[in-house]
């Protein structure tokens, strides 16, 4: 909401105007702020499954947490949110193994 209210503003618009939000990111050269955060996320978990099983940075994947979980809806963990970006992309865990290509697959392109 606060990345369309900008782009509206930049073109000195309002909501008022009923202008698509896809209009102000063709106009703009502007990707979804929400795609480029998906790029990002599948650039940490590529960089990651490429360390050894050994180094602290994996050895976080199998740390289970002791203690009770709070009350109400629980925000979905990065774990689950890797899962469903790479279902969205149509993506493998096997294909971070080659960082070019891997890179290359989830590269998001700006308008």
């Amino acid at each position: 909401m606060a990345e369309m209210k900008m782009l509206r503003w930049m073109c000195g618009n309002t909501i008022m105007d009923k202008i698509k939000n896809q209009e102000f990111r063709e106009k703009l050269s502007v990707t979804p702020l929400s795609a480029k955060m998906r790029e990002n996320r599948l650039k940490w978990f590529g960089h990651v499954q490429r360390k050894t099983v050994g180094r602290p940075v994996r050895r976080m994947e199998s740390i289970i947490v002791e203690g009770k979980k709070s009350r109400g809806r629980h925000k979905k963990t990065w774990v689950e949110q890797i899962k469903s970006d790479l279902s969205e992309l149509r993506l493998s865990v096997d294909l971070t193994r080659d960082r070019n290509s891997w890179r290359r697959q989830i590269h998001i392109l700006d308008y």
